[in-house]
Parts: C-alpha cells; structure tokens; sequence
C-alpha cells in the first residue's frame, strides 16, 4: 500500500538544498503532492507531501533525508498523512479564496493579532503571508516614510463578509492602519484599468474652493457647498450656484490655481507605473476639464471627463457646456471605457473621495474610498487612509522589487 509522508524541513537557507533533498527522493520514485516554501531572514521552512509508490517502503527514505539534514545542519520532521486527511485537504481546495492586505507605516503584532482574531473567529484559514513591500531599515524604523504592506492568502466560507469589513474598519479608526479585504480571483490578478476623481484625489485641493478665493466669494460657495453635503440641494443645482458666483473670473485666474495646486502623494508613481505595466488610466471628476487636462498631459493620463467650464473673452460665463458629470454620470462613464476598452467591469479600479464617487466605486471590481469621511469608507469596499496612491499597486499584488519607477 501507497504511503503518504508530510516531510517538513527547516532551519539555515542554503543554496542547493532543495535539490539535494528532491534528488533523494527521486531516486525513489517518489511523487510530489504538494510543495512549498518560505525564508525569512535566511530562515527557511520547505514542506513537501510525498507519495511513496508502492515497490519501496518509507524507512530508507526517512533515513537518507535524515543523514542529508544531518549533513546540511538543518532540522526535518516527518508526519504520515492518512488517505482519509488527505481526501479532506483535496475537498476544501473547492472553498473560496481571499486575499486580506495590511497597509501602514509601520505593521506591528498588535495589527496582525487584531486581523487574525477577526479571520479566526469568521471561519477564514490563512494559508500564506507575504511581504510585499521592501525591507524595512533596523535605523530610525519610526522615522521612516517606507509603507509596509503584509499580504495574507486565505481560504474558508465566511458567513458574512460585510460584517468582516465592518470590523476590519473599526480596526483601522482605533490602531491607524489600512485593511482590505478581497476575493481572490483571475479579474484580481488582471485588471486593466484605472479610474480616478480628481479633486482631493489625484489632487490635495478642491478646484472649485480655490477657484473661489481667487474670486473674492470663498464663504458663498463654502455655504452653497455645505448645503449640497447636508442634501438640501443636489450636486447640480450646488454646481450651477458655485459657478454663477465665478462669473467674470480670468482664464489668467484658473492658470495660476493650477500652478499652485499640489498633486497627491504617490500620484505620479502610481500612474507611471500603471503606464509600464500596460493599465488604462482615466480622470473621471465633477470638477473641470481645464485642470484635468493639465494631469492629463503631465502624468499621460487616457482619458479626461469632467465638467466643461464656459468661457468667452478670456473670463469664466459661470456656465458649463454640456452635460454637468455627476455621481450617475461617473458611473455611466466608467461603464462606457469598460466597453470601449473592451474589459469586464471587474477589471476596473476606481478611486475616490466623496459620496459622489460612491456608485462608482461599487460599480468597479475594485473600488478604493482614498482619504475618505467615514461615510464613503462604510460604502466602499475598500479604503486607504494612511499611505499615498501608489499604495493601490499593493491592492493588485504588485511588489515594491517589482515597480520600475
């Protein structure tokens, strides 16, 4: 009869080792049923599950391995798997896979033990941790601006995942770190295109407000703004308000706002690296086509929809030309370049801040509340509120060693 051998091995990586271990084996005949491995810190655990055939029995195996370890100074453990333990290993391969990422400054145990008692207690099994990030310096570890980014590969059936979410955000309002939770799928490993607001997203300003200091009118649009968030009057009718108070403003105006607007932190990295990797990239904004197509020009964005300001003479008529780009509007659009670039849905990221990105971000495969109110957060599946944008590459499993820029 067939024997099933769990061979685990561990201690001081070495070059080789791997291959004098599997070339013992072979010369047995033996099949492998399942193999892995990690090193940290030049520390290393190889598990590999064997299958003995049945011309050869498990005692010269065990001793041939034993006097190898012996040689290579490293520890090995043996454990028979029963055919019962292995037809039930083989069945939960079927349940769902999901995919928890830890982002912050800094991941301490305190992190990890709040996530893994959440997992533990939903019924999700963790089957691998990886660094995605780089490695961190032993020097000014508190100082540093490196983010850290742990990845933890999971399987089970979770009752509910909203409730999961829930508490991870609850985690993330107490400890100051961000937690994503998604299902593992290919769309998660093949997304296509990004699309992002621009105001307070790809840029640390709202236009609108700015536009308005230059304008002298800086508490009208503030008032009509705080009107709109606490819904006494619609994104619209708030936008065609704001507007009618920048009649008259410069074109000379608008350029000088422009200049003097900081882009987000990670921005440019982000989308270069997006470039490189072959993603699409659009800018869809309530705000206006004017600056965006400044971004648009500077990080070689795809595709610019926002709200087309009027102006004759030089001066803004405060009119937009057009359709005004609402929450519906930036829904509607997303679905249109999807199509137009011939994607699943699910192969979209979109990015935002405010409520009015909130369809959006739910329409997208993987929607991303970026610096958000807690309102937004609770709506999105997802939310980053302690690094830059460039954070988002660790979302889609993209490793600091592998980024270009």
């Amino acid at each position: 009869m067939h024997e099933l051998i769990m061979i685990h091995i561990y201690g001081q990586d070495k070059p080789g080792l791997a291959a004098q271990m599997t070339g013992i084996l072979a010369e047995y005949d033996v099949e492998i049923l399942d193999m892995g491995q990690t090193v940290i810190h030049d520390n290393l655990s190889l598990g590999i599950l064997i299958r003995i055939p049945l011309e050869h029995e498990a005692a010269p195996i065990v001793k041939e391995v034993l006097f190898a370890a012996h040689d290579l100074e490293i520890n090995v453990k043996f454990r028979p798997i029963t055919d019962a333990r292995y037809r039930d290993w083989v069945a939960a391969s079927g349940k769902k896979r999901y995919i928890v990422t830890l982002l912050g400054r800094k991941v301490t145990a305190m992190h990890m033990a709040e996530v893994t008692r959440v997992l533990a207690e939903s019924g999700l099994n963790i089957n691998g941790v990886t660094r995605l990030s780089g490695r961190m310096p032993l020097t000014d570890v508190e100082k540093t601006e490196k983010p850290v980014c742990i990845e933890l590969s999971l399987r089970g059936t979770p009752d509910e995942l909203e409730g999961i979410r829930k508490k991870f955000l609850e985690i993330t309002a107490r400890l100051g770190i961000d937690i994503a939770l998604q299902e593992e799928t290919p769309y998660r490993r093949n997304r296509r295109m990004v699309a992002f607001d621009m105001d307070s997203t790809l840029i640390q300003a709202e236009v609108i407000d700015e536009l308005a200091a230059e304008a002298g009118v800086g508490e009208k649009v503030a008032a009509i703004t705080e009107s709109a968030m606490r819904g006494e009057i619609d994104f619209k009718e708030s936008l065609r308000r704001r507007l009618g108070l920048l009649e008259g403003l410069s074109e000379a105006s608008m350029q000088k706002v422009a200049e003097r607007i900081p882009m987000t932190d990670g921005a440019e990295r982000l989308i270069a690296n997006l470039r490189q990797f072959g993603y699409k990239t659009a800018i869809l904004s309530g705000g206006f086509t004017y600056f965006g197509r400044i971004l648009q020009k500077k990080l070689g964005v795809d595709y610019v929809y926002a709200n087309e300001l009027e102006i004759k003479d030089g001066k803004l008529t405060g009119k937009v030309v057009g359709d005004i780009v609402d929450a519906a509007k930036k829904a509607e659009l997303l679905q249109m370049l999807a199509k137009k670039e011939e994607i699943n849905l699910q192969q979209v990221i979109a990015v935002g801040d405010g409520a009015n990105d909130l369809p959006m971000l739910n329409l997208a495969g993987l929607g991303i509340a970026f610096h958000a109110k807690p309102v937004v957060k609770e709506g999105a599946r997802q939310s980053i509120s302690t690094l830059g944008l460039d954070s988002i590459l660790y979302l889609v499993g993209v490793r600091d060693r592998d980024t270009l820029i």
